[in-house]
């Protein structure tokens, strides 16, 4: 679907949207918000995880890396499989995947083992979100798209704060195994739901059929994709907004409000609850800001970026020992901008490509976030063990991966923008000529 339609214009053919897609598309977000919960179930257990295996920061930032690799590194496969079979057979091949590497992790007896459950959970995850937009952009009208986008990133943000409150204190109470063993069953059920009512487009909205054309068409639709400014400015914004916050939320905030700062892990955890409440708050605002007004996207990826990077350096930089409760508050609620300001990657990348390429461009981008994710948690880890747990240090590895993704982002800003003028008067003179 594009973006660049005329603002409450739909698309000949465009879905019709209402309550049945809402009734599907929700199962679909239901996968993504178990398979959310399965992803940050990590970020609760860190300090757990080190006890159990034995392991020091570099080993247990290990997890995550792994997982995150597995994520980024299927992205473009995934999208490239969401165009070729549709949503349906890949989120339900997901859901086996990731249920499968949760209940792994909970009764693994070494390192090792859980090591390879999270590769496999990663890889399973790995297949939802690229899913749930694809399923999307075939209910619902090209125009509801930002919004769409939005609340399913939302309602992952749920999940993450299932995490937070509900999977953590299972953690405490009932023990390792039983707490993550008892989680996977979350994903038996959404696989249920998956297979009885799921389907992957409205009837009379049936996708041209797209024969096998081997690799050389995997090359082309990668090529294609990458080709478009948008998408790689997709990239790029997706990259430099959503890692901080999740690299805070995935493993390393616990540790640094706990062992850094001095919090209980009761205070630690609401601040980790308050940046999913705000995601969830800014989440429904910048959907309906950039559904209404196009060109708010890069002044508020921006906006975001630059407000996350003074936060962080406020609180790093702070003269004292540990830095004040309401400083961390602050900072906690700016980090809940990222997820959405992540989102906006999206609707760069949505209007630059055609519908026979969306899964592949959205796998492009969203390849970005999770590489920087990747990398600051390796960061993080090893600077932690370099310097005797020097947080400040170890942190201040985030603007580094803010500076490089700025420059880009600035670097393609220009060619994007004239790309999609273009396309928008091409999809008006066509729609112009389409026969009533």
């Amino acid at each position: 679907m594009s973006s660049a339609t005329p603002a409450g214009k739909a698309l000949p053919g465009d879905p019709p949207g209402g309550r049945r897609a809402i009734a599907v598309w929700g199962i679909g977000v239901a996968v993504y918000f178990v398979a959310v919960i399965f992803r940050t179930s990590l970020g609760v257990a860190g300090l757990d995880a080190a006890d159990r295996f034995h392991v020091n920061a570099s080993a247990l930032s290990t997890f995550s890396i792994l997982q995150l690799l597995v994520y980024a590194g299927m992205q473009i496969p995934v999208g490239l499989l969401v165009d070729r079979l549709g949503t349906k057979k890949v989120l339900g091949i997901g859901v086996v995947l990731f249920t499968v590497g949760q209940l792994g992790f909970a009764f693994s007896p070494s390192y090792g083992m859980a090591l390879a459950s999270r590769a496999l959970l990663g890889c399973g995850d790995a297949m939802t979100f690229i899913s749930v937009l694809r399923l999307g952009s075939r209910w619902f009208p090209a125009r509801r798209g930002p919004m769409v986008a939005q609340l399913a990133g939302l309602v992952g943000m749920a999940g993450n704060l299932v995490s937070t409150l509900v999977l953590a204190r299972l953690l405490h109470g009932i023990g390792w195994t039983a707490a993550f063993a008892g989680s996977a069953l979350a994903g038996v059920v959404v696989l249920v739901l998956l297979l009885l009512f799921l389907k992957d487009h409205p009837e009379g909205h049936e996708p041209e059929p797209m024969p096998h054309q081997g690799a050389a068409y995997v090359r082309r639709q990668i090529a294609m994709s990458w080709r478009e400014p948008g998408t790689r400015l997709g990239l790029w914004v997706h990259f430099t907004t959503q890692f901080p916050a999740m690299v805070f939320l995935l493993l390393w905030g616990m540790p640094f409000l706990v062992e850094a700062q001095g919090l209980t892990r009761g205070t630690a955890g609401g601040l980790l609850t308050l940046v999913v409440l705000a995601n969830m708050a800014v989440g429904l605002v910048y959907g309906q800001v950039i559904a209404r007004h196009h060109a708010a996207r890069l002044p508020l990826a921006l906006g975001t970026v630059g407000a996350t990077a003074a936060l962080w350096a406020a609180t790093l930089a702070y003269p004292a020992d540990r830095a004040p409760m309401w400083l961390l508050v602050v900072l906690c609620t700016v980090l809940g901008a990222c997820g959405p300001a992540s989102m906006i990657g999206f609707d760069f990348a949505r209007p630059a490509n055609p519908p026979e390429r969306q899964g592949t461009a959205s796998g492009i981008t969203n390849m970005g976030g999770f590489i920087a994710s990747m990398t600051t948690l390796l960061a993080i880890g090893v600077l932690l063990d370099a310097t005797g747990d020097d947080y400040t240090v170890a942190f201040s590895s985030v603007f580094v991966l803010q500076a490089l993704g700025v420059t880009q982002i600035l670097r393609l800003r220009r060619r994007a923008a004239r790309r999609e003028r273009e396309r928008l008067v091409a999809s008006r003179v066509e729609t112009v000529h389409v026969p009533a």
